[in-house]
């Protein structure tokens, strides 16, 4: 009876019980995948697939002709679409390593470190993670514009740093590692910047996988930034061009085809990110729930 029931509980080895599961799973799974069935579909449609009443949910005749008229009409605009592009794969870069630096740091210092206030600010920084973007939108612009950041790059970087999900994730990770392992290498000689260098760092390489996704997507999909502080469209973001470009042409029946497959471009990337690092981030969130 023990060897049947451990048979039913083992992951590695199938057994007639785990069919509800697996069929359970399969159908969350499905309706979790539908959103990207419809991207993918809707970027493909021919212009009277896009209008057709009802609506259909994949595409009849696939055709790539969103796409050739998107590029065929970025070609042609006063500031190229590779500027625009340049300004995102920059601002999304710095972004994403200056949110790693900060949220490792602050982790680092909040778990393995005395100082006065030190669960106050923890607890702040929970508080911080109940606010929508659009309730700190007016009191961040202020900040911005005192600080003269409005058309300048910082003005896209600095307000994307402050990431408490990521500071609360790394924090609660770094809470794994023994402080006995610490206290042997301070024995040894090593400072504070040494033991985050060679020991949480290497350490804490999954919660840095999933503070990259969670930066990269905030900094590659944000239009918010170029709509607030930039006056420039030289310093605009992709995803603020992308944004309006149904509205900018002229003919918005044929905007929505190209609408539909900028669209797919700027998911892409936010898809590929995670497909390579998904088994990191969900042994960051693991390891994050376990206290």
């Amino acid at each position: 009876m023990a060897n049947f029931r451990a048979n039913q509980m083992d992951p590695d080895r199938f057994h007639l019980s785990q069919l509800g599961f697996y069929f359970f799973l399969l159908t969350l799974g499905g309706f979790m995948i539908l959103p990207i069935i419809f991207i993918f579909s809707t970027a493909l449609k021919p212009i009277d697939e896009l209008f057709l009443y009802p609506p259909r949910f994949l595409v009849i005749k696939p055709t790539l002709q969103n796409f050739g008229d998107l590029f065929n009409t970025t070609a042609v605009t006063v500031i190229p679409m590779s500027k625009y592009l340049f300004n995102s794969i920059f601002i999304t870069a710095t972004v994403v390593f200056g949110t790693i630096i900060i949220s490792t740091m602050t982790g680092f210092a909040l778990s393995k470190l005395d100082f006065k206030m030190k669960n106050i600010i923890f607890e702040a920084n929970i508080l911080a993670i109940m606010f929508v973007p659009a309730a700190v939108a007016i009191p961040r612009y202020f900040i911005v514009e005192k600080l003269g950041l409005t058309d300048t790059m910082l003005g896209h970087i600095l307000p994307l740093l402050a990431l408490p999900v990521s500071v609360f994730l790394v924090k609660q990770f770094i809470d794994q590692i023994p402080d006995s392992l610490i206290e042997a290498a301070r024995i040894d000689g090593a400072n504070n910047y040494q033991v985050f260098f060679r020991i949480i760092i290497p350490m804490v390489k999954p919660a840095l996988a999933t503070v990259a996704i969670l930066s990269f997507q905030l900094a590659w999909n944000n239009a918010e930034t170029s709509v607030l502080y930039m006056d420039s469209e030289n310093l605009k973001t992709l995803a603020f061009y992308m944004t309006t470009l149904s509205a900018n042409i002229e003919n918005n029946v044929a905007g929505q085809g190209m609408a539909a497959a900028a669209s797919l471009l700027m998911f892409l990337p936010n898809l590929i990110i995670f497909l390579f690092m998904q088994s990191k981030v969900m042994n960051t969130m693991a390891q994050s729930g376990l206290k």
